[in-house]
């Protein structure tokens, strides 16, 4: 039925500004079909990391292989600021961002120390149902312990990679942005090339906590940002079990320094330049000062051997 042929009966009993409205409705759907059409399926998302940085054209050459595999493609920047070469840095950086994003996102990694060499390059799809398109050097190590892996592929098919000749320095550009995009728009990821057991994986040598009658032993594995925070592996909840609560006193190690810090909630809670021991928005142990510097001040540069002795009764 079109506007002209409506049943004027149909409108009875309406406000003359709820027919005008329902007018105007019908008329955009007459002249703009697609107007009254269900919305669109979001576009793809990709989530991109390197350690490139931001002073030349590597990131930006890298989206450009993205977008001309598909142009509807969102890419979100998690971060181009990654320590060069730290490929730990890349996998917490990975563990703290992944939660946050659906099933489906692909993350494009390329923090590669090894590029060119006989290290693979892979997609790794974990049991949250994400897609990480990255070099099999241990990047995946923290999600896999924390997701699962539901599987692997070694990326052999030349179809998905660009250029007849591949650099063996610009795996990013060759490789792994085009694969990435690829897995974004939707195409079948176990066409990429032949299934690796996920077990089989590069892992990073991670050194355990360990907790005995005397505390708990872990390692400053990082530093926050610019702001020079410390990074532990010991999980919050792991060092309450020790007993303390906020506003007690801590003694820590760190290397061969001995230290006593106030344990509290939030970096203010102490007077300025005063350091302090917290558990940090990831769940971890952090040490801090207090709008200063704990690794410039303390001279602690990561990884280092860091232990917190148990609350004495």
């Amino acid at each position: 039925m079109s506007i002209r042929t409506a049943d004027p009966k149909l409108f009875s009993g309406f406000a003359p500004r709820t027919v005008l409205t329902i007018v105007a409705f019908l008329f955009l759907c007459a002249v703009v079909p697609t107007f009254c059409a269900e919305a669109p399926a979001q576009a793809p998302r990709l989530v991109f990391m390197t350690d490139f940085g931001v002073l030349d054209d590597s990131v930006a050459i890298c989206k450009g292989v993205m977008y001309s595999i598909d142009p509807e493609l969102r890419i979100v920047d998690l971060t181009h600021q990654v320590t060069p070469y730290s490929i730990l840095d890349g996998a917490r950086y990975l563990f703290g961002a992944t939660p946050y994003y659906p099933a489906g996102t692909v993350f494009v990694v390329v923090v590669d120390p090894t590029v060119g060499s006989t290290r693979k390059a892979v997609i790794v799809k974990s049991k949250r149902g994400q897609y990480f398109v990255l070099p099999d050097n241990g990047l995946i190590t923290l999600v896999a312990d924390r997701d699962g892996l539901e599987g692997a592929r070694e990326i052999t098919t030349r179809d998905w990679m660009i250029g007849s000749a591949l650099s063996s320095t610009f795996h990013g550009r060759d490789i792994f942005s085009p694969v990435g995009a690829h897995v974004a728009r939707g195409d079948d990821w176990t066409q990429v090339g032949p299934e690796v057991r996920v077990e089989k994986l590069v892992r990073l040598d991670l050194k355990p906590v360990r907790t005995d009658d005397a505390g708990i032993y872990g390692e400053v594995i990082a530093t926050d940002g610019p702001f020079g925070n410390l990074v532990t592996n010991i999980d919050g909840d792991e060092f309450l079990k020790l007993g303390y609560h906020h506003g007690d006193k801590v003694h820590v190690t760190i290397g061969t320094a001995d230290l006593t810090l106030s344990f509290v909630r939030t970096f203010s809670d102490v007077a300025l330049k005063v350091p302090l021991l917290y558990i940090d928005s990831r769940g971890r142990v952090g040490l801090a000062v207090n709008q200063g510097s704990f690794a410039s001040i303390y001279r602690i540069k990561p990884p280092a051997p860091f232990s917190i002795a148990r609350l004495k009764p």
